[in-house]
């Protein structure tokens, strides 16, 4: 969960560190600090808080390098501290290094390298592994490296740099993520794509077990055993300015207003130009898999196990297959009950959550059959599955996932009504009229942020709550859940999401009216049953935000405000309700000081347990 960022080359490092770890703050934002090599020395520097009071420090230097490592730091050993910022040095300040992962054995190797006169400065399980390097860095750099990794347990990705060696920098990687960006003359590397394509297009992503030597004009990719490996570049499609605020005030903001796009740009990408097929590009699902398919599973973890409850609905709808959501932290850890009839469908917007790979190399071991649907090409998860389905978001940098959530709410939808035509159980026609239900979606989203100034101004009634209770029905419900989990991620307000029904069992008896009740009272075939609710919300002196479709007269004697949504399929009412849901938590927020972009505590992707 923590970022790292490094280059080589003929330009100035430190600016270069810097702007690297400000594209991953996301990613962990308790402290930072750099290390970088001149005059056959290592010089670091590090701060507690954000990239901006560690950029104010190195700014006061006149020093010129041309190698280095940075590192923004989400805490798991040791608290927020300069001491426990990385990079670390060993006893001697020759090696410097930074480390993204958990080291499991790290209480054991510690006690024996304290008692071989080892002198640690932090509290983290990261430092072992630098003074590992030094027990034998009389070997050789890389043979230092190797020997270290073999008495580690865990996870981790890191770089390392020797005085020494001025014109190289080592990394690894096991568990965590890891990508090295190739340029003319000069090279980097990066905990995550976004940070890399203001610099390079040109990607190679580490796979477990690798080390490589990258120097200004070589990458050399090497293993434990294996003196050379060959991993294939790719090129990545994103442009630098997706990447930047482009005028927003925050990149959630941003990333709210992006996903007509996204969704245009995902539908695009599945459905063949005369909008009459789905074509999935890697899906890798024959027709006999198909045929053999009986049960589903989805597993996930957070924005994305919303997506997946969703999908579940699709799936039995459409498809009329059986179908259940887990979750991946749980997934892994029991005994599933999944065979080669089974298809599991990963979902992940990073590629590279630890819980959901876990379920997946879980799920492997049964014999399923496992597709993903992510966002990052070349992720570790994607490459752990038979198949994949990518989302079209394009780079999603603030940690409260948005267009991610829509665009797997599509990608899903699309995969439904495929499996549901392949199986014979949805006609050509039927087929046909849903394909085109989405392609109204983007349109109609757009007119959902049209209401945006509204949504401001019912965040300002609601802004001081301490407490607020989302419901919904059918998929409905799903979106509540995500919504009640953006107001959480935030601003800091604790909220829940009900099923509509369940409020008599229990959360009936928090409302009164310091309550606002988020209810999504869309039509379809539920809403005189949730306009029920909606009474016994009132009854207690609740204060109803419903959210409602266009012509809907009757709402507005029923609930203190009203966010109208556009018409559309009932089966796909839970995009657009999403949009307000994400506005309101957004305006909330900015109402309560929240920093949007960088919630406390909270990182964009989980790669520890």
């Amino acid at each position: 969960m923590c970022g790292i960022f490094g280059y080589v080359g003929g330009k100035d490092s430190v600016s270069i560190l810097i702007e690297g770890l400000k594209k991953l703050e996301y990613r962990g934002y308790d402290s930072a600090g750099i290390a970088t090599i001149s005059n056959k020395k290592i010089h670091l520097e590090k701060s507690v808080g954000k990239i901006a009071d560690l950029e104010s420090i190195v700014s006061s230097k006149s020093r010129i390098s041309h190698i280095g490592l940075g590192h923004t730091r989400w805490a798991t050993h040791g608290q927020p501290s300069k001491e426990n910022a990385h990079p670390h040095l060993d006893c001697t300040g020759s090696i410097a290094l930074v480390h993204n992962g958990i080291i499991e054995n790290y209480e054991e190797l510690k006690r024996a390298l304290c008692a071989k006169g080892h002198v640690f400065r932090s509290q983290t399980d990261t430092e072992v592994i630098v003074h590992l390097i030094e027990e034998n860095i009389r070997h050789g750099l890389e043979n230092a490296v190797k020997l270290a990794l073999k008495k580690l347990k865990g996870s981790y990705a890191i770089g390392v740099l020797y005085k020494n060696n001025p014109d190289k920098i080592i990394v690894a990687r096991k568990g965590s993520p890891l990508v090295i960006g190739i340029g003319e003359k000069e090279n980097f590397i990066s905990s995550d794509i976004p940070a890399m394509v203001k610099y390079s297009s040109r990607i190679i992503t580490l796979e477990d077990g690798d080390i490589a030597t990258v120097t200004k004009s070589k990458v050399k990719i090497f293993s434990a055993t294996k003196t050379s490996i060959k991993r294939e570049e790719t090129l990545i499609s994103w442009d630098p300015i997706s990447a930047e605020k482009s005028g927003y005030a925050h990149f959630m903001l941003k990333e709210i207003h992006e996903q007509p796009k996204a969704i245009i740009d995902t539908i695009k990408d599945i459905v063949d130009p005369s909008k009459k097929n789905i074509k999935f590009k890697h899906l890798n699902l024959k027709e006999k898999d198909i045929s053999n398919i009986k049960r589903v599973v989805l597993t996930a973890c957070g924005t994305s196990w919303h997506s997946a409850l969703i999908g579940e609905y699709y799936l039995e709808y459409y498809a009329k297959i059986p179908s259940e959501v887990e979750y991946a932290a749980e997934f892994r850890y029991r005994m599933p009950i999944v065979d080669k009839n089974t298809l599991v469908i990963a979902i992940s917007q990073s590629g590279e959550t630890a819980d959901t790979l876990g379920a997946i190399q879980e799920a492997k071991k049964h014999g399923a059959k496992v597709i993903s649907i992510c966002n990052v090409f070349s992720s570790s998860i994607v490459r752990e599955s038979d198949g994949v389905i990518y989302t079209m978001a394009g780079p999603e940098i603030g940690v409260a996932s948005t267009k991610a959530f829509t665009t797997q709410v599509a990608v899903l939808f699309l995969l439904s009504i495929f499996l549901g035509r392949k199986k014979n159980r949805l006609s050509k026609a039927k087929f046909l009229s849903r394909l085109s239900s989405l392609f109204e979606i983007p349109h109609k989203v757009e007119q959902v942020l049209a209401s945006e100034d509204k949504i401001e101004k019912i965040a300002d009634k609601y802004c001081n709550a301490n407490n607020a209770l989302y419901l919904g029905r059918g998929e409905g419900f799903p979106a509540a859940l995500e919504g009640a989990l953006k107001l959480k991620e935030i601003s800091y307000v604790h909220a829940e999401g009900y099923p509509a029904a369940e409020m008599k069992h229990g959360p009936i008896a928090l409302i009164d009216e310091n309550m606002p009740v988020v209810v999504l009272a869309l039509a379809g075939r539920r809403y005189e049953k949730i306009l029920g609710n909606i009474e016994e919300v009132n009854a207690r002196g609740g204060r109803v935000i419903a959210l409602a479709t266009e012509g809907d007269r009757l709402i507005t004697k029923k609930a203190k405000d009203v966010i109208f949504l556009p018409k559309t399929r009932e089966t796909l009412s839970a995009i657009l309700a999403v949009i307000p849901l994400q506005l309101l938590a957004y305006y909330i927020a900015i109402k309560r000081g929240c920093h949007v972009d960088q919630p406390r505590n909270l990182a964009k992707s989980v790669t520890v347990e």
